[in-house]
């Protein structure tokens, strides 16, 4: 199910974006995509940062919670599908943005993976991974962090069958360590940083505000 969205873009590019925002935020007891960072939602805040990147069209998978989420986003430039069968796992959603974007007019060649709770995922980081793409001629560009290769990853189309072909609580990361050698990958210490707990969301704004009065006394 795709809802209904306001104008996209006309900007053509090849490179699309997928956000992942589907979850019901168990651990975390309230919509995690609508927790408030910086101002605005987690999830605004990532669409913000897809926008602002080279990418294009910019698509999110919501599932959990759509009808309560999909309010705070209709605004925005954004292409959204609705995965009703999200409770099967984040295979279900890659699933629904593949499909999605396998049925737009123009070709994709390749789509940036991300989710909404990696709240350090920058415009910055995004473009890089675009820019690898294109100069170490690998059809997969992954992040590096924690000692492990994650998303937000970059996915050539030659790819997108296997996306689509995942089982149940398997990720992007299953594709990306079943192709290591089609692999390349980039530096994002922060990536390790996802918030699933109360506590984890506390920790993130104690830095943010720390971050911020060292800001304002240099």
């Amino acid at each position: 199910m795709v809802f209904n969205t306001e104008q996209i873009d006309n900007q053509k590019s090849t490179i699309a974006i997928m956000i992942l925002a589907a979850g019901a935020s168990t651990r975390m007891g309230t919509p995690k995509q609508l927790l408030l960072y910086q101002g605005r939602s987690f999830l605004e805040y990532i669409i913000e940062m897809a926008i602002a990147s080279v990418c294009q069209p910019v698509v999110v998978v919501l599932g959990a919670n759509a009808e309560q989420i999909y309010p705070q986003i209709k605004q925005l430039p954004v292409r959204v599908v609705n995965n009703l069968d999200w409770d099967s796992g984040m295979s279900t959603s890659i699933k629904s943005g593949i499909e999605l974007l396998n049925n737009l007019p123009q070709k994709i060649e390749a789509v940036v993976i991300t989710l909404c709770d990696q709240p350090f995922v920058s415009h910055q980081i995004i473009n890089q991974l675009v820019d690898t793409y294109y100069s170490a001629k690998k059809p997969i560009i992954a992040c590096e962090y924690a000692g492990t290769l994650g998303v937000p990853a970059l996915f050539s189309q030659r790819f997108f069958s296997e996306l689509a072909a995942l089982k149940e609580t398997s990720g992007a990361k299953k594709v990306i360590n079943n192709n290591l050698n089609e692999v390349f990958s980039i530096s994002f210490p922060l990536g390790d940083i996802d918030i699933d707990t109360p506590k984890d969301y506390e920790q993130l704004l104690s830095m943010a505000s720390a971050s911020q009065l060292s800001l304002k006394q240099t």
